[in-house]
């Protein structure tokens, strides 16, 4: 029989209100007023006692348990004595060891009990669990009237045995024939509590008898107890506690303390304890796992996912690395992780991801759980974020950021003191810290949770990690890595027409596989001599297949050039969508199509590289995943963004541009290769030239590539960025804080593997000594022999510099001409603010056309032409260079070329159509879009710049407009609905052409309603939808209770 989960617990004296022969008790005696009277089934006529309310002064025995009373425990005992005269002799230490063995069960149980269970609620569960009442005989009577007084007055620790005992003795009278055996169990009970009584500080059966004078045998033991009257030890024992000097303490205080003190007990337990469980499901709510059915179609986990989750490690709070291939569900694992944080110990979260393409994803994807479970999902990429966050009172946030603006999210949760709400930290693509300026972004963010937070979890995932024991000692971190894929990936090269297995264990690496068997006429082997055709006809229109090209150019030619040898049969397959695809591009291209793509659809294949727009990347990407397109020619970066499978990855060439393959690179391309449940294999094809095969072998067998800093090539956005903000969060003042910083950061574990020429500390202190020069410092920097403790203070300059995320580089740039701005600021439209929002990273890679730059210059306003002369370029230069003059005045080119972006932002501004200004301009749509989203991200950090610095006040108000608009590069009214999550400019408009004009129209939309309205939307991307405009709502909402409850709030300093 289960024990009952709330009544052990009890530490109250229970008295039965059974129906009792004895007369009832005077009225002057005292009583406990804890022992309450409760009705039984046996005694629900039973009038309740009166309330009593000295407590200091009862009885020292309780209620009945008098001396002087004829239903006292010793006159039932001796009566009990009588009824059984043959057992009088019972064996007393097999009683007291019987007893003990019962008592330490049931509180090694009760440790396990919950405390908050109300009084009556734990009574209850004692009287109907164990049911005291016996049947109607002799022995059932005495045994009653034996356990009430008991139970009146006995102790807790008494009374878990004494309900142990209850239970057998319930259970042995079921039967007439057992009855002997009930007398014996009464009698175990009875000397069991008489050994009690005469040793009730004993931890241990044993220690009673160490006390006394005589230590006789077993057997003599046993027949001096015979010779002893059970009543006597009982007198004696209680005659010995009346005399005893005890502090006269009410009960009932007695009693609320010792609740307290176990209830704190408990609770420190608890808050030690890494189980913070709430459900049945990883410490997660069932609900969970039903969502992840619903929304993700996922039944169970992988065997190595149940592990992961479950590792010690994990429970213990230690940071983590865990590495799979790709495909493997790394992503799962993380978000139930993630699902850990946010609703079993309540902290936030941040997530970051690489690009803002697989942020939106991320966000449009977790909406959907947030609404569910009761937390926010905020966005944090581009010109999106606030800093810092909103502090929410009730709901929890999940950040979900790029890599830039996770860490600008950390520096101003340092900054405010709120690091410590940040519970975990997931970190997706890790051996991206290996890679330049973001990498190095990445291990700044990283080290700076590891320093100001001890509570904050670090969790990292990767599909290519080679390094890994410079990444743990780093992070901190344990390591856990599985060999798995759920489908299972076949490598193959081909050479000629000949293709060979990948196979580690053969000489060359290579065993022979089989030969294309494909009929090839003369033509279309001078056109596809590397038989392309034929490795795509072998798979599609039934499955899919992606083609990496090394250049965008080339992925149109391999697109065109099989499209024109594919059969006519081809069209006929899902004929109607691919019209309705067609038609979906050429609304997003205000009635203009790409003419490769015009041409490539009707047979199910498309391109896919950073020349596309957003809206178009995301319509393909849709139709990709439906089946509508069967086959994509992309460029390296797709392997690297979002999930698109297939069931064969072709490798057009062992290049990405004009370098060599990297074995990461590889890895995530083939890694494309299967999809779960719907492939049972994958397979990869490397096109090789007979040149390159030495190359080629080499790639295959080598290992990964390594994770190095990057704190030391990227200077200005690495160390001396790093540095300026650790004096500026006052994470470290002094040259000697700094240099202690650095020792743990990457830089720091790999510095004798990197640092050759410097030491760690020079390199340190000539950094420092740099942003002294600059003006971003202040403070003196000693050698190394000197007393290095001279404390450094950050400038205005500085401090607008890092909480602007602007590269050390140009921020002295940057001041100048916003300082030369104020002089005379154009206002008469948006051209001197987009000058100086234009990112300068992008200015080196322009090139541009004269012509079309003196056409542009000549259909500006006096007023607009102002602007350009006020920058440095002046009409004469832009003529001259447009007739192919020579130039004999210098011109800053970085200027000039400057110029140029903010005149093609301009431009996008007043049209807000990407496909027109990309033809007026002569540019690719993806270099217009991606101009676009960099200059509305650099307008944001110019921005929070200008907030730090007095004198800049005016930008403030001008920035925060301009920002918005470069965001959206939409009419006014579309920009509520393009705040969505995953809502582009193309979906905005159908949306609010159908009516859905705001975003609480479409929060409360009919998905349903959506799917037969809205043309080319899904009933999955339809719920995602109306999710992410619920939570963005719910966000804003969220935010303005805020705002009203702070501004409600009682100042607690109020004179």
């Amino acid at each position: 029989m289960a024990e009952p989960a709330l009544a052990v617990r009890r530490r109250s004296r229970i008295s039965s209100a059974r129906k009792r022969s004895h007369p009832p008790a005077r009225p002057g005696a005292a009583c406990s007023p804890l022992a309450r009277k409760r009705h039984s089934a046996g005694g629900e006529g039973s009038p309740a006692e009166p309330p009593c309310n000295n407590d200091s002064e009862e009885d020292m025995f309780g209620d009945y348990d008098s001396f002087h009373e004829s239903d006292s425990l010793l006159a039932q005992v001796l009566d009990a004595e009588h009824q059984h005269p043959q057992e009088k002799g019972v064996d007393m230490k097999a009683a007291r060891e019987f007893a003990h063995g019962n008592l330490q069960s049931e509180m090694n149980q009760s440790k396990q009990c919950n405390l908050h269970a109300t009084e009556d609620s734990s009574m209850h569960q004692v009287d109907e669990r164990y049911g005291f009442q016996m049947n109607e005989n002799d022995a059932g009577d005495t045994n009653e009237d034996l356990s009430d007084s008991v139970f009146d007055e006995l102790p807790s620790s008494q009374l878990l045995y004494l309900e142990k005992m209850g239970e057998l003795s319930s259970h042995s009278q079921k039967s007439a024939g057992k009855s002997q055996k009930s007398t014996e169990k009464m009698d175990e009970w009875k000397n069991s509590s008489l050994d009690k009584i005469r040793s009730p500080s004993s931890p241990c059966p044993d220690s009673g008898h160490k006390n006394r004078s005589t230590k006789p045998s077993t057997g003599s033991r046993s027949d001096s107890c015979k010779s002893v009257s059970l009543k006597d030890h009982l007198k004696n024992a209680m005659t010995g506690n009346a005399k005893a000097q005890t502090p006269v303490v009410s009960k009932t205080k007695q009693l609320k303390e010792a609740i307290l003190s176990e209830e704190i007990s408990v609770a420190r337990e608890t808050i030690e304890s890494s189980s913070f469980d709430i459900g049945p499901f990883y410490g997660l709510p069932s609900k969970v796992k039903h969502l992840l059915r619903q929304f993700r179609g996922i039944e169970t986990l992988y065997e190595w996912q149940h592990d992961c989750l479950t590792l010690k490690s994990l429970q213990q709070r230690k940071n983590l690395i865990y590495s799979l291939p790709t495909s493997g569900g790394k992503t799962l694992v993380a978000e139930i992780l993630i699902l850990q944080e946010l609703l079993c110990r309540q902290k936030d979260v941040l997530m970051i991801l690489p690009y803002v393409a697989i942020v939106q994803e991320k966000v449009w994807g977790l909406s959907s759980f947030g609404i569910e479970l009761g937390f926010l999902v905020e966005e944090y990429a581009g010109s999106k974020g606030r800093f810092p966050p909103i502090k929410r009172r009730i709901k929890k946030s999940l950040y979900i950021a790029t890599i830039e603006k996770g860490h600008a999210l950390v520096n101003s949760l340092i900054e405010t003191d709120r690091i410590s709400d940040l519970g975990l930290v997931v970190v997706d693509e890790l051996h991206m810290i290996g890679e330049g300026s973001r990498g190095a972004t990445l291990e700044m963010t990283l080290a700076k949770i590891l320093h100001a937070s001890t509570n904050t979890h670090i969790v990292g995932m990767s599909a290519t990690l080679n390094n890994v024991e410079d990444l743990q000692k780093f992070l901190q971190a344990e390591y856990y890595t599985k060999n798995f894929r759920p489908v299972e990936l076949k490598e193959y090269i081909k050479i000629r027409d000949t293709i060979y297995e990948v196979d580690s264990k053969a000489e060359n690496g290579f065993t022979f596989s089989r030969l294309l068997n494909f009929k090839y006429s003369s033509s279309l082997e001078k056109a596809d001599p590397d038989h392309i055709v034929a490795l795509v006809t072998e798979v599609i229109p039934k499955y899919s297949c992606l083609i990496f090209c090394p250049t965008k150019k080339n992925c149109e030619n391999v697109a065109t050039m099989v499209c024109k040898y594919l059969n006519k049969e081809f069209r006929a397959h899902r004929e109607k969508e691919k019209q309705d695809l067609i038609k979906n591009l050429k609304d997003i291209g205000n009635g203009s199509i790409c003419p490769v793509l015009r041409q490539t659809i009707p047979f199910g294949v498309a391109y896919h590289h950073s020349g596309l727009t957003n809206d178009e990347r995301k319509s393909i990407e849709e139709a990709y995943s439906k089946g509508v397109l069967c086959l994509l020619a992309c460029t390296a970066t797709l392997a690297a963004g979002v999930n698109l499978p297939a069931r064969r990855v072709i490798l057009r060439a062992p290049y990405v541009a004009s370098e060599f393959l990297k074995k990461n690179q590889y890895k995530q391309m083939i890694g494309r290769a299967g999809r779960a449940g719907i492939d049972s294999a994958g397979e990869s094809i490397l096109i090789v030239q007979e040149k390159d095969k030495p190359l080629v072998r080499d790639l295959i067998t080598s290992p990964l590539e390594n994770c190095y800093s990057n704190l030391l090539p990227e200077f200005t956005k690495g160390m001396q960025y790093l540095l300026l903000s650790l004096v500026g969060l006052k994470i470290a003042v002094t040259q000697e804080e700094v240099y202690s910083f650095m020792c743990h950061t990457l830089l720091g574990v790999q510095q004798q593997l990197l640092l050759k020429e410097k030491s760690l500390s020079e390199i340190v202190r000539d950094e420092l000594e740099n942003l002294i020069e600059k003006g971003l410092l202040k403070g003196k920097i000693m050698e190394k022999d000197q007393n290095s403790k001279s404390t450094l203070t950050i400038t205005l300059l500085g401090k607008a510099t890092y909480k602007g995320s602007i590269d050390v580089s140009y921020c002295d740039l940057l001041y100048k001409e916003l300082r030369k701005g104020l002089e005379g600021l154009v206002l008469e439209s948006s051209l001197h603010l987009l000058y100086l929002a234009t990112p300068y990273d992008m200015v080196s890679n322009c090139s541009p056309d004269w012509m079309i730059y003196l056409r542009q210059f000549n259909q500006l306003s006096s007023a607009e032409q102002k602007v350009a002369d006020m920058v440095g370029v002046p009409e004469s230069f832009i003529a001259k260079k447009a007739s192919g003059q020579a130039i004999r005045k210098n011109v800053d080119t970085a200027v000039v070329n400057r110029l140029y972006l903010s005149f093609v932002l301009y431009a996008l501004l007043k049209e807000t159509n990407i496909w027109s200004v990309s033809e007026k301009f002569n540019m690719s749509r993806g270099y217009v879009q991606n101009l676009l989203t960099s200059a509305a991200s650099f307008a944001s950090c110019v921005l929070h710049f200008c907030e730090e610095l007095e004198e800049f006040w005016v930008y403030k108000a001008l920035l925060t407009e301009l920002t918005k608009r470069l965001t959206y590069c939409v009419k006014t009214e579309l920009i509520p609905l393009m705040e969505v999550a995953g809502v582009l400019e193309a979906r905005a408009k159908q949306l609010y052409n159908a009516g859905y004009k705001t975003l609480a129209h479409l929060a409360n939309a009919n998905p349903e309603t959506l799917v037969k309205t809205i043309e080319h939307l899904s009933r999955r991307q339809a719920k995602q939808m109306v999710s992410s405009a619920k939570m963005l709502l719910t966000e804003k909402a969220e935010a303005l209770q805020e705002e009203v409850e702070e501004l409600l709030k009682v100042p607690t300093d109020i004179p």
